[in-house]
């Protein structure tokens, strides 16, 4: 049966995110900071990340900020970022997009949680478990439940995500002040 990442996510206040990590750092195990730099490709669906470690080809199924997506990761060295962009631009997939992000994982109690800032876009929550399309549902039900108990009241809709997706993606450049 085929694994679907499932998520539930909500922007965050700077005061939200201290809090929210001040809570984690006692109820949850720390896993790991990652510096993140990650390039879409054409389409949301195709992306290229690189850490500080290694390198990844991404694609997920579905369309962005979707609560269910199936999602294929294979890696590579680090030092590949930049040849695996000069791929997809030889074959017309031009960068659409680049995230620049700081990110904090935990596992609480076999829940990942992410704690995101990304620069120019926002502090983000997010909490993913991976299930199959039989059980779904309860599995995200269960995880807005979850994000409730960690003191996030309203979890952002679909709608709001989408709205600041688009602008950053039409103005990426001029947030981050980039010439590419």
């Amino acid at each position: 049966m085929k694994n679907v990442e499932i998520e539930v996510r909500s922007f965050i206040s700077p005061t939200q995110y201290k809090n929210l990590e001040r809570k984690l750092n006692k109820v949850a195990k720390f896993l790991k900071e990652i510096k993140e730099e990650t390039a879409y490709c054409g389409k949301e669906n195709i992306r290229i990340r690189r850490d500080a470690d290694f390198s990844y080809l991404i694609l997920k199924s579905g369309k962005i900020h979707d609560n269910f997506r199936d999602e294929i990761k294979i890696r590579f060295k680090r030092t590949d970022f930049e040849n695996l962009k000069e791929i997809f631009a030889r074959l017309g997939f031009n960068i659409s997009i680049m995230w620049f992000r700081k990110r904090k994982v935990y596992d609480w109690r076999g829940i990942k949680v992410f704690l995101d800032d990304t620069k120019g876009y926002g502090r983000i929550i997010e909490l993913e478990e991976i299930g199959t399309e039989k059980n779904k549902e309860k599995i995200y039900n269960n995880l807005k439940t979850k994000l409730i108990a960690l003191g996030i009241k309203k979890i952002t809709p679909k709608k709001d995500f989408d709205k600041k997706f688009n602008y950053y993606k039409n103005n990426w450049r001029k947030i981050l002040k980039l010439n590419t």
